[in-house]
């Protein structure tokens, strides 16, 4: 007679995973294996990766998942790989070839185009993606033959460097905001160069203050003993270190942790509040008050 299967027992984690995530895998499907490595019983992402995509995406564990928005708005660095001269129906190797041409450009065209689009753009969001028409899905009307009409977005690139050339292939280091689709930005680039293109690869190096530097592979995490896994994580407040740091004594920690705003002469603006330890983010009005925002719940 078999055993009957044991429940999965969840306990409370406080931290920040750095996880490398692998190509082939959703972001929501990497969360759920490494909420079950840590057996967190409480977890959520910092935003979406495509599936094919690989590199960095930090998961929130418990009382970091208070802070798991703040990296929406970061601006975000991606390692990619286009191929010229080929174009697929999802701007990606994902999709159909839908068209080709011969690449006739040379190393230093492919390098001027690329130069252009430093600054402030605007694109078209691809219909493969996950925004919302009429409550639906981008991608479920492009699924079903369907296109829509999307307005262009302004995103910003502040870096978009030329690392190698190979042929047909360009791998380039971009640095932008966020709403900014890599996949459409190969294809305008492409287009630019009148042959088209699509991306073959890519790779998230860092998002706001956080890289690759410290990030573990689902593999690597799986070959540890789960007392090892917890040093790994990164602390709450890594998810908020662009911004300056407040100290505040006992006293006004105390009222802080009550929700009650404390003096603090300080340009409007949040700021990472500390007392002994990181107890959460505070809005300074500039006219001597520090307001609670987001307070980390104490563990006693």
């Amino acid at each position: 007679m078999s055993q009957p299967v044991a429940r999965k027992r969840w306990q409370i984690v406080d931290g920040v995973l750095l996880l490398d995530k692998p190509g082939g895998l959703s972001s929501n499907d990497a969360l759920q294996k490494a909420r079950r490595l840590f057996s967190a019983a409480k977890a959520g992402h910092t935003g979406t990766l495509d599936p094919m995509a690989t590199g960095l995406l930090p998961l929130c564990f418990g009382e970091a998942t208070k802070f798991s928005n703040r990296l929406l708005d970061a601006d975000k660095t991606y390692l990619a790989t286009m191929l010229l001269g080929v174009s697929t129906s999802t701007g990606d190797a994902e999709g159909e070839i839908i068209r080709q041409a011969p690449v006739m450009a040379e190393p230093a065209a492919i390098h001027a185009v690329c130069a252009g689009f430093l600054g402030e753009i605007e694109q078209v969001p691809p219909m493969y993606s996950a925004l919302k028409h009429q409550g639906k899905a981008l991608y479920e009307y492009a699924r079903q033959g369907v296109e829509i009409a999307r307005e262009a977005r302004r995103v910003t690139i502040y870096a978009l460097e030329v690392k190698r050339i190979s042929g047909a292939e360009v791998d380039i280091l971009v640095r932008c905001s966020k709403g900014t689709y890599i996949r459409t930005l190969a294809e305008d680039i492409g287009n630019a160069l009148g042959c088209g293109a699509h991306l073959t690869a890519l790779r998230r190096t860092a998002i706001g203050p956080l890289t690759l530097e410290g990030a573990f592979t689902l593999d690597a995490l799986n070959e540890l003993p789960e007392d090892a896994r917890g040093p790994l994580l990164a602390p709450v407040d890594s998810l908020l270190g662009n911004l300056p740091a407040v100290q505040l004594d006992a006293a006004q920690t105390a009222s802080f942790l009550h929700g009650q705003a404390v003096p603090q002469m300080l340009e409007t603006g949040e700021y990472r509040i500390y007392g002994e330890t990181f107890v959460g983010l505070g809005r300074a009005d500039g006219e001597g008050l520090l307001q609670p925002v987001r307070l980390i719940a104490s563990r006693t």
